[in-house]
Order: C-alpha cells, then structure tokens, then sequence
C-alpha cells in the first residue's frame, strides 16, 4: 500500500476486526482514521446486485469533480474492465479477503493519473447483501485533480491481502501467486509482493 490513506484505514479495519473475517459498519470509528477519510468511501447493495456508493468522501468525489454518492461503482471504469471489476468485487463481498489495486484514471484530453484503490468487507448489518469499505486516492499528486474529471479508470494490478484466498473468479483472473495475465493485469499473492519476475503474455 503506498499512500497513507490506505494504510491507515487498513490498519483501522484489522484492528476492529480482530480474529472476524471483517468488522460490522458501525465499529469503524471516523474519528480514528479523520485524516483519510476524504479518501474513503462505502459501498452497499441493500436490494440489488450493483454495489453503489452509499458515502464517498470529498477528495473521492473530486476525483470525478461531482458527487458520486448513489452511483454504480463498476460503471466508472472503462467498457473492458467492467466485467474484471465485478469479479473482484464479488470477492470482496465474501468477507474473506481485501483487495488493493492499482489503477489508471484517464480525462478526457487524455491526462492520466495513477490512483491506489482499497476494497475491505464489512460485517452486513441487517437486510444488506454487501457491504464494503473502501479508499480512492492518487498514488502520487496530480496538478489536475479537481480541475478536470476522470472519466474513465482502468484496472493495472490486483493483490489480495488474504492468504486464504484460493482464486480469483476463475475466468477473469487467473489463479493467484504473481501472475501475469493476457490483459496485462498483475495479480499478486498475499499481504508482501515478491520480486518481480516478467513472464512473456
């Protein structure tokens, strides 16, 4: 994890979980992790099978220079990854395993920004199909965030932070270790990535 609004909020999320697959929504505490949580975000499914935002913070919603509260999460990446992307949310929603991911976001006059993306489970509460804890932030600052919207992001690199996890929906992503796929995504195994070592695609 690079920034430090993704290590915080994971750092929070494993505390408050203890020896639970995730914690419930109630027990993330906003005053613990103040200095990201307009990083953060979360997403819930109450009735339906598309995770929308159900808060998202105001440096997540700068990102797109509107408020993205309500909306679908897989919808804001491009066409080809939408499929990918509901694969690793699907994880997720387990409530056995997190995911960090590395992403491209693009404007429109074709400026990209590399982002860093958490996905944590929650606990659900009630009647909630899933829910889910996230961050959406900048791996490095970007003059034009705020300026001028992402409208499009593209998933680069997946690693899970469980290693119980066996696979990754099988047909999307090949099974976990560190592996290169045809696509040109990187799935890494585990909480510490290895080396890298190149293999042809």
């Amino acid at each position: 994890m690079k920034h430090s609004s993704t290590r915080a909020v994971f750092a929070h999320w494993n505390e408050k979980r203890g020896s639970r697959a995730a914690p419930g929504r109630g027990e993330i505490d906003p005053m613990a992790i103040s200095q990201a949580l307009g990083d953060t975000f979360t997403l819930s499914a109450d009735f339906t099978d598309q995770l929308r935002f159900r808060l998202a913070g105001t440096r997540v919603c700068a990102l797109f220079c509107r408020e993205i509260k309500g909306e679908i999460l897989s919808e804001l990446w491009c066409e080809k990854n939408r499929k990918v992307v509901e694969d690793v949310l699907s994880i997720v929603s387990t409530e056995t395993a997190g995911v960090v991911t590395g992403l491209a976001g693009h404007a429109d006059d074709g400026a990209i920004a590399d982002l860093e993306m958490l996905l944590l489970p929650l606990a659900r509460p009630g009647h909630a199909r899933t829910s889910v804890l996230g961050v959406l932030v900048p791996a490095a600052p970007v003059y034009w965030i705020g300026v001028k919207p992402i409208v499009s992001i593209e998933l680069k690199t997946v690693r899970h932070l469980s290693a119980d996890l066996l696979h990754v929906a099988a047909s999307s992503l090949a099974p976990i270790g560190r592996t290169r796929l045809r696509n040109g995504f990187t799935v890494y195994k585990g909480g510490r990535a290895e080396e890298p070592t190149e293999q042809s695609a």
